[in-house]
């Protein structure tokens, strides 16, 4: 029994060591070499190479190599299979060949190839195993010693950003790019230089310094617009400076449509990881504020690409090649002129305006001020201009018709209709008021409403005509937090808008106590609103009831209803004959804005900004307006700081302005 044991055991031992000393077999050393080819782990596959293909190639060479192509051709979705032989005969021989298949993606689109890979049975350590016989082929079966892959890119031309009439507002067009000539810039010369294109002397130091640069070739500095002619004619009288016309972003309104448009500049390292799966490249020019970064991914178009094997012998051979397709052009329903009367006339004030047609919801104007050149901008401003922007008191990097204000008493209105539609007030109801300030009771402390004209009764033609606080603080409390609230809500309040340029959700706040009830009822309190929303609240006053929705881009289907019968048509009627007065009236708060056979309504509003009531803050100056025989445009416009200044009389006059301009 001992001796069957024993030999049994002998068996089992000599199978095991058997199979332990069995060579691997091609197919499978393939295999092996394949599933790193796939994980591209390079380094590792330099260890399958063959001694004659080591000899070729060192380990750093070969992995650095593969590294460089597959990431400057952005290589995904490696796909790699060989033909599996009937029958494995070739383990026999020395030599053994499998077709392989192999699939990619690339920047310029799908490669594939078949190719032989060849392996040889050779040893090492004193053993003999497989390795792969290696040549460039393996890369792409075309490649040869002494080829080199080009990647050459052809940019695609950004898409325009256009008027409603097809105005440009954001174009391709040219600037002077100026530069020097190396090794040809004096001391005397390079300080004008640094002067006249306000950077400093070491920033052109670090350009003529770079290690493509050579004795006599142009080295680029800056871009200047061609507009700049004077600066330019400075520049070309300097010894060795040049200028040459180069393709850059232009935008023809400057300042008077910055904050719409936006401009653009090269992408950061940043952003182009935010956009790394969406074809973005470090090359690539994104915008950077306005609708240039809203809009980007439909502006930019898809560069064409396209990758070459540069053969040793001056030939060449298209590996993959992917179309430029160019941006798409934006057409607006912004109208550029009625957007530059209405920057130019505010001036040097601090504020927002916007323009709208009611009866169908068309942006026409969009403006914020102050503001800046986005040609500066997109060409490159120094960091001491940037610094200038950035800490000027009137904040003109700061888009403000985006932002949310307190309205004031241009909400007055919107107060109206809610009280008309929960019959909480009625038009022939009077208030008997008496005084500049009121309370409802003792439990309100030392707070009292205000309000500018003493008078009494006060019905509500008065109330919107006079503007009075008191009036709409009644209105709000007798109609409870419920109904003004959802009221409000009614009108858009605590909805964001869909409209293609962000902006901040109008708000009612908390609303919680019959303090901030009653100061919500005529704009303060914490009810915050865009200028935009406010456009859109006052269009059930023209539509019979029904607010139209805003609308940016020229595509959009016109007249769309936003919100249906937010008013009934009597009452959008009533209050929007009110409004009539508040211009016509020769007590209406607005009436300076009459004009002769120019029939305007509207309504003025001041909010207050202040820490508590009785202290001195700041104001913000109101005002909406439209003609009531041909309401396009309806005209909105905020000032700030009018405290001391009339008010919303600041605003009125301006408006006034744009119309008496417009009609």
């Amino acid at each position: 029994m001992k001796h069957v044991v024993g030999a049994l055991l002998l068996m089992v031992l000599a199978i095991v060591l058997s199979s332990c000393s069995k060579e691997p077999t091609p197919e499978e050393r393939l295999s092996s070499y394949i599933a790193l080819w796939k994980e591209e782990k390079f380094d590792q596959m330099y260890d399958y190479l063959s001694k004659d293909a080591k000899k070729k190639i060192s380990k750093e060479e070969f992995t650095n190599r593969y590294e460089k192509i597959y990431k400057d051709l952005q290589i995904t979705d490696l796909k790699i299979n060989y033909l599996k032989p009937k029958k494995e005969e070739q383990a026999k021989k020395k030599l053994a060949e499998y077709p392989i298949t192999v699939k990619m993606n690339s920047i310029a689109g799908p490669i594939n190839f078949t190719h032989k890979a060849r392996l040889k049975k050779e040893e090492k350590d004193d053993k003999e195993n497989w390795f792969v016989d290696w040549n460039t082929r393996f890369i792409f079966p075309s490649m040869e010693e002494g080829d080199t892959i080009r990647l050459s890119t052809v940019p695609a031309q950004r898409g325009e950003i256009l008027d409603r009439n097809g105005t440009g507002l954001a174009v391709n067009g040219q600037v002077y790019e100026v530069g020097v000539t190396a090794g040809e810039l004096t001391p005397p010369v390079k300080e004008q230089l640094s002067s006249l294109l306000k950077i400093k002397p070491e920033q052109m130091e670090k350009a003529l310094s770079a290690n493509w640069v050579k004795p006599g070739m142009f080295v680029p500095l800056k871009k200047i617009s061609m507009d700049d002619q004077e600066r330019i004619s400075q520049l070309i009288a300097l010894d060795s400076v040049k200028t040459r016309k180069v393709d850059a972003r232009i935008y023809p309104y400057k300042e008077a449509a910055a904050h719409l448009i936006g401009y653009v500049g090269p992408i950061t390292a940043d952003e182009l990881e935010k956009r790394k799966d969406k074809g973005y490249t470090s090359q690539d020019i994104i915008g950077k504020r306005g609708l240039e970064q809203v809009l980007d991914e439909q502006l930019k178009g898809e560069n064409g690409v396209k990758i070459v094997i540069k053969k040793k012998n001056g030939g060449e051979e298209v590996l993959a090649e992917k179309p430029v397709v160019n941006g798409k052009d934006v057409k607006l329903t912004i109208d550029a002129n009625l957007q530059t009367v209405i920057f130019e006339e505010m001036g040097t004030e601090v504020g927002t305006a916007a323009a709208m047609n009611p009866l169908t919801g068309e942006t026409l104007a969009l403006v914020s001020s102050p503001s800046f050149d986005p040609n500066q901008a997109s060409l490159g401003m120094t960091a001491d201009e940037w610094k200038v922007l950035k800490e000027d008191p009137g904040l003109p990097l700061l888009t403000r018709f985006k932002q949310a204000f307190a309205p004031g008493s241009v909400l007055k209105p919107l107060t109206a209709s809610i009280g008309l539609e929960s019959e909480k007030i009625t038009p022939e109801q009077a208030l008997e008021i008496k005084g500049l300030k009121w309370q409802k009771d003792s439990s309100w402390g030392s707070y009292f409403v205000t309000r500018v004209h003493e008078g009494s009764p006060i019905n509500l033609e008065k109330a919107l005509v006079n503007s009075d606080n008191i009036y709409f603080a009644q209105a709000a409390l007798n109609m409870g937090k419920k109904v003004f609230a959802d009221g409000l809500k009614g009108y858009g309040f605590e909805e964001k808008i869909d409209f293609p340029y962000p902006l901040e959700t109008s708000r009612i706040g908390d609303l919680k106590n019959e303090i901030a009830l009653a100061d919500s009822g005529y704009g303060q309190g914490q009810v915050q609103m865009s200028i935009v929303h406010l456009l859109a609240t006052y269009t059930p006053f023209m539509n019979n009831g029904n607010m139209v929705k805003p609308i940016l881009l020229d595509e959009h289907e016109k007249s769309q209803v936003w919100k249906e019968s937010v008013v009934s048509k009597k009452n959008a009627e009533l209050i929007a004959a009110d409004l009539r007065k508040v211009v016509s009236d020769k007590d209406g708060t607005a009436h300076e804005a009459e004009m002769a056979d120019y029939p305007l309504a509207g309504k003025t509003g001041t909010a207050e900004m202040k820490q508590k009531q009785g202290t001195t803050g700041t104001e913000n100056g109101w005002f909406i307006a439209w003609n009531q025989q041909t309401p396009n445009p309806m005209i909105a416009m905020m000032i700030e700081n009018v405290q001391q200044r009339g008010g919303s009389k600041v605003p009125v006059q301006i408006v006034k302005n744009i119309y008496t301009k417009w009609k």
